[in-house]
């Protein structure tokens, strides 16, 4: 299990070290079509450092699948009803392959407050 801390690190420098202990590219014994990366903890994630206007700029997307459903909202708004937390893991997700073994990398990252 790796731990990373979050303190004064920008959003995409942390979920980018994440995604790669995730996937296992820091083992010699890495695969892409297994799931061989390890756990990673990420502390102090309310002190994460968002750059410039994103706070206000950055758009999150979720649709519901019903006609009109479509939902859109900043990174302020996902922080004030989800947490630092969700942002994190929606950025990591982001970076994770999309296919049948995304579901079960994803749970390997723990975030901590």
């Amino acid at each position: 299990m790796i731990t990373i801390d979050a303190e004064n690190k920008t959003l995409g420098r942390v979920a980018s070290e994440a995604a790669k202990v995730i996937l296992g590219k820091h083992k010699a014994t890495f695969a892409k079509n297994a799931v061989t990366g390890e756990e990673v903890t990420v502390k102090n994630t309310s002190k994460i450092k968002v750059s410039g206007t994103k706070e206000d700029d950055k758009p999150y997307v979720r649709y519901s699948g019903y006609a009109g459903g479509q939902k859109h909202e900043t990174y302020s708004m996902l922080v004030a009803r989800r947490g630092h937390g969700e942002a994190l893991r929606r950025a990591v997700l982001g970076m994770l392959p999309k296919n049948r073994l995304q579901a079960k990398r994803i749970k390997l990252l723990i975030i901590e407050k």
